[in-house]
């Protein structure tokens, strides 16, 4: 479809004068004339510029503030209404009419309505503008370039940029609350809604998702940042002898859509049951990975729907065609006794995915090549965190019958999977290639009944380390950036690459600190309607928590840190129940940076034990499941010195058992007639017997943990204590039964005898 179709249908009718005229800027560029002789002069291009520069986009720039303006008003008129609807004091709630709330909700709905109307104009003026650009480069571009300077101009006009509604959003938030409060009759109160970002549910659990831009400068920052509080989850699905392999694993994502780019019409529209689909695998393709098929859509009302089914790559081309049905798969469940119900779970997944593909006409149009590093507690998915660097998108498209990307035979391009290429793919077309500049930083959080965040969670998202990128997509943006001929909608957020996402700390700090102000002071203001899960307890702090940078302070801190840490009783939004004091923050802010500032009491048991539990939780989104630990990975290589340290203790045990031998035979030889060395003999013997045994058995435990790796104690008490207490036994009982023997003799002698010479005897 062309654009100008795409425009008139896409024209608000209330607004269509407001719109940019697309039709006059294509008469000024003369491309309604088909037989253009007459030779582009600077006239013409100065007529053509004034009216892009000058009319145009003034009168769209214009038009969109004054909307804002508007709007900003009657949410402060209907935010007046709520107010002037609090009750007064010693009067009940009730005493408000309900009509009041409904006719309150209408308006709200109303302003979120042309809100909505709004970011569509927005979008689609930003595309014409582009569009038109295009246009005029490509046919006058010969001595005219005005696509940099319209960049600039739209860079510094955010009419497209939807952080110009933060503020209106957030008390639009408030004012729902508030009212569906009142008219909720079955008194359930729920969390502050927020317009700014779609919530999405999971097997049942609601999360949200934000997404960030950071800048290659701060992302050692933000990395280290985010350490602080959560464990980095570095897995991989390959082994190899190298340690190496533990590193963040590169993914790429290969994304489908038809020559109409429809999936990716319906994500930009922000239509309801928005999917996409892609296969997706781990490391380079050549090293056999599994590969995963996935649909995800998300509904209207923020439902999200994943179907996804490993495969093969050898049975991929035909999946895809429709040839091959999974039967194998279904063959091998079957002779794993699964149940019914998941084979045909499994089977419906199947045809779902491959109905999908054909009703779409899909076909592979896009790669998406990034690494990953992501951040999770063990056993605890409140907070999801992933940091995607390294981004370029590859076309893998068919479009141009006469020179297509990809050979239409395969599914993939062969010469970048055959040739193992990485980033950044300078040895492919540069054409075909767009490098990402910024790493993406997203944040699921998993919503609860309070609506409550962690505070760091908070600060970062609130600090100068950042860029806001709400509703960013890797899909969207590789198609806008490599088929901009081929769509007639492009995201709002390419104006936001034409500048620097840089930020002044203390001015991202005093901004943050505003807008934290302005929401609590609206919390405040209907603080009666919002229950007792809203707290308007704002204090304002004195400096930004993140402003200076991590790695000189850690330096510092660490030299001090505690070795424990209080416990403080926790919330469900892991946050304490009561704020610390100057005292605990400061010995907490020493702390950072140690395991046992994290985790008091921390146990590698306990650790463990919870890693085992979380492979029945979801990992996010770029982590694939541990086939073996980090620390058995790669070759064994023990110094000799260690296995010498095992064999030196054997031979210890064994010098024990011998002399302890020896003084058993002895006992025993020389005993004659005396029953009593005859048994401390015996006894002597079985001491030594269990020594030698001892000594065997623990050489051979300790050969197994070194070859293991084991993390337990080398050190083994029970055979030295055995061993001990026999031999003191022995010692002791011996010389009880020889004394009482002396003193017998004594008494049958009558004392004739010399008693020191009677023991002397006895004791030999």
């Amino acid at each position: 479809m062309r654009f100008g179709k795409t425009l008139r249908e896409s024209t608000y009718q209330p607004w269509k004068d407001k719109y940019i005229d697309y039709a006059k800027l294509k008469s000024l560029l003369r491309e309604d004339k088909y037989d253009d002789d007459e030779p582009w002069t600077e006239e013409d291009e100065s007529r053509f510029c004034d009216e892009i520069f000058n009319v145009q986009l003034e009168k769209v720039a214009a038009f969109q503030e004054h909307t804002v303006d508007l709007l900003r008003e009657r949410t402060d008129a209907a935010f007046d209404t709520l107010k002037e609807m609090v009750p007064e004091d010693g009067k009940s709630k009730s005493d408000v009419p309900a009509d009041k709330f409904k006719e309150l909700e209408k308006e709200l709905d109303s302003i979120t309505n042309e809100i909505t109307e709004l970011k569509k104009y927005s979008n689609i003026n930003y595309t014409a503008f582009l569009k038109i650009i295009k246009k005029h480069d490509r046919k006058r571009g010969g001595r005219y370039k005005v696509r940099p300077m319209m960049q600039l101009s739209l860079a510094r006009r955010p009419f497209n940029s939807e952080q110009g509604y933060s503020p209106l959003l957030n008390k639009l938030s408030i004012l729902y609350y508030a009212v569906r409060q009142q008219l909720d009759d079955s008194g359930n109160q729920q969390p502050i809604p927020d317009l700014e970002q779609r919530e999405e549910t999971h097997n049942g659990e609601r999360y949200t998702a934000h997404k960030f831009w950071v800048h290659p400068d701060n992302l050692l920052e933000v990395k280290t940042y985010i350490l602080r509080r959560l464990p980095a989850l570095v897995y991989s699905s390959q082994t190899s002898k190298d340690l190496e392999v533990a590193d963040d694993p590169t993914i790429t994502s290969l994304y489908f859509d038809n020559a109409k780019f429809d999936l990716y019409g319906n994500k930009v529209d922000r239509k309801g049951d928005a999917s996409s689909f892609r296969v997706r695998w781990y490391g380079q393709l050549s090293a056999k990975p599994e590969l995963t098929l996935e649909q995800k859509s998300i509904s209207e009302n923020g439902f999200s729907e994943e179907k996804k089914i490993n495969i093969k790559e050898k049975y991929v081309k035909a999946f895809l065609d429709g040839e091959y049905k999974m039967d194998k798969t279904v063959q091998k469940m079957k002779r794993q006794s699964q149940s019914t119900s998941d084979v045909d779970e499994f089977k419906k997944t199947v045809e779902s995915l491959q109905g999908f593909i054909r009703e779409k006409d899909l076909q592979p149009v896009l790669r998406a090549n990034y690494v990953r590093s992501a951040f999770q507690k063990p056993s605890d998915d409140r907070v999801r965190v992933s940091l995607d660097t390294e981004i370029a998108f590859i076309r893998e498209d068919t479009l141009d019958k006469e020179r297509p990307c990809r050979d239409p035979s395969s599914w993939h391009r062969l010469e970048i999977d055959d040739r193992n290429l990485t980033y950044p793919f300078k040895d492919i077309n540069q054409s075909e290639v767009s490098r990402f500049p910024y790493a993406v930083l997203e944040i699921k959080l998993r919503e609860n009944d309070s609506g409550k965040r962690p505070s760091w969670v908070e600060d970062l998202m609130g600090s100068h380390l950042v860029h806001p990128a709400p509703r960013f997509s890797k899909f969207v943006h590789g198609v806008a950036s490599l088929f901009e001929d081929y769509v007639n909608n492009l995201p709002f957020w390419l104006s936001d690459l034409e500048g620097d996402i840089r930020k002044d700390p203390q001015k991202a700090f005093e901004d943050e600190e505003r807008r934290r102000s302005q929401r609590a002071e609206n919390e405040t203001a209907v603080g009666s309607f919002l229950g007792k899960r809203v707290s308007a307890s704002y204090r304002a702090s004195r400096s930004s928590p993140i402003s200076q940078s991590y790695l000189a302070d850690r330096m510092a801190a660490e030299s001090s840190a505690p070795r424990t840490v209080p416990p403080e009783p926790i919330d469900e939004a892991g946050e304490p129940d009561s704020g610390p004091s100057d005292e605990q923050q400061g010995d907490r802010s020493k702390g950072y940076g140690t395991i046992s500032s994290l985790v008091p009491g921390f146990s590698l048991a306990r650790y463990s034990r919870a890693r085992h539990e979380q492979r029945q939780r979801p990992l996010p989104e770029g982590v694939v499941e541990p086939t073996e630990w980090i620390k058995n990975m790669g070759e064994l290589k023990i110094e000799p010195k260690v296995w010498l340290a095992n064999e030196r203790t054997f031979l210890k045990w064994q010098h024990i058992c011998i002399l302890l031998g020896s003084l058993a035979l002895s006992l025993y030889s020389a005993a004659g007639q005396d029953t009593l060395a005859e048994i401390m003999g015996i006894v002597f013997i079985a001491i030594a017997v269990f020594a030698g045994c001892w000594g065997y058995y623990m050489m051979h435990v300790r050969r197994r943990m070194i070859i293991e790796r084991s993390g337990k104690d080398f050190d083994n008490m029970i055979g030295p204590m055995i061993i001990s207490v026999a031999m003191m036994a022995a010692l002791i009982i011996n010389f009880v039964f020889a004394y009482r023997k002396a003193f017998e003799r004594w008494d049958k002698n009558e004392g004739s005898v010399n008693t020191t010479a009677i023991l002397g005897e006895e004791l030999r």
